[in-house]
């Protein structure tokens, strides 16, 4: 297994209802949850759809050992709002954090990955979406926080 996935950060789960969503995994134990933090702009940022991008809402809870997110995709055509279209409800990605979000991508890059999406901001933090939908089932994230 490469470095670059070693390190799971978080688990994201395409949802239709937000706010039922939660309330059932609250109603389990699961909390608190909080809206997922935006650190600031990006300097590169390429996504398939911008707007859609800035539109979905995510919710997450921190467990002992990972990250539950919840993501509302919203109505604007995204890949997450293809998968929930297609598949329903389900795990759209896992997310990998890596010291160098940089040096990551290219090491995905280097095994062959297509790129679907990323993102860099001018501290180095950021995200990169590797498309391993046909040999994994799921999207693999790397990001740098």
């Amino acid at each position: 297994m490469t470095e670059i996935f070693q390190h799971l950060h978080h688990v994201c789960i395409v949802v239709k209802n937000l706010e039922k969503t939660v309330a059932y995994y609250e109603s389990l134990g699961f909390g608190p949850w909080f809206d997922y933090p935006k650190k600031g702009e990006y300097v590169e940022l390429d996504v398939p759809n911008a707007e859609a991008s800035k539109a979905m809402r995510y919710k997450c809870v921190d467990l002992a050992n990972v990250q539950i997110q919840l993501c509302d995709p919203g109505v604007l055509d995204s890949p997450q709002k293809r998968f929930l279209d297609e598949h329903g409800e389900g795990v759209y990605h896992l997310g990998f954090e890596v010291n160098d979000r940089d040096a990551a991508e290219a090491g995905g890059r280097a095994l062959g990955l297509e790129v679907i999406a990323r993102g860099k901001r001018t501290d180095g933090s950021g995200f990169c979406y590797f498309d391993t939908r046909a040999g994994a089932g799921t999207v693999l994230e790397v990001r740098k926080s």
